[in-house]
């Protein structure tokens, strides 16, 4: 890799982490629980359809990270390694991982459909959604906020209407962004095929 490729992934990864910053300080909808509606998993799951797996975990645990460290970019301008130990630890978990299992799946598929099917995309993130961030969140909430997987549910539902209308958002965004810049994914390798070996036999 060369550094000036180099260069343009910490650019890339920055500016996503940045990107789920912004979705995470906007004004959120509190749906009187202990994690309130936000635009972080617009942000989590386009970094990695954008992105891809590799570069996309890596600017979502850039964001979570400098959470961490103390810099106020989560949900309502928290921050702080308390954050990570309250209800919403397992959505925040989850995060990295669905931008990365979104990216991988992305990178998988034929490259025109990167550019142009909406649904594949949107399957990408709704799936890596619900694997990784509605349950590692209710996961969360049952540790953390002390309430039974069946309380977990109840409160994590109000989530997937929402999650629906990001991914629609998320899947048409990153379609534009692959049209207008077609080489953003890292090329896939290919294997050549072995080559054959003709074996002469000493003759009589």
């Amino acid at each position: 890799m060369s550094s000036r490729t180099r260069a343009v992934d910490l650019a890339l990864v920055a500016a996503f982490a940045a990107l789920v910053a912004v979705c995470a300080i906007l004004p959120s909808i509190n749906i009187n629980g202990p994690v309130p509606v936000t635009l972080q998993t617009f942000g989590v799951l386009l970094s990695g359809a954008v992105l891809g797996a590799r570069r996309g975990f890596l600017a979502v645990l850039l964001y979570v990270a400098a959470g961490a460290a103390g810099l106020p970019v989560f949900s309502g301008g928290a921050s702080g390694i308390a954050v990570l130990q309250g209800p919403s630890a397992g959505y925040l978990v989850g995060f990295p991982l669905a931008a990365g299992l979104c990216g991988l799946i992305v990178e998988r598929l034929p490259r025109r459909a990167i550019q142009t099917s909406v649904p594949m995309i949107f399957a990408a993130g709704l799936v890596s959604s619900a694997i990784f961030i509605h349950t590692l969140g209710m996961a969360g909430l049952v540790l953390r906020a002390d309430l039974t997987w069946a309380q977990a549910w109840d409160f994590d539902k109000f989530f997937w209407l929402g999650d629906v209308l990001k991914n629609i958002a998320m899947a048409l965004v990153a379609t534009a962004v692959h049209r207008a810049f077609p080489d953003l994914l890292a090329p896939r390798r290919t294997t050549s095929a072995p080559q054959a070996v003709e074996v002469r036999w000493p003759s009589a």
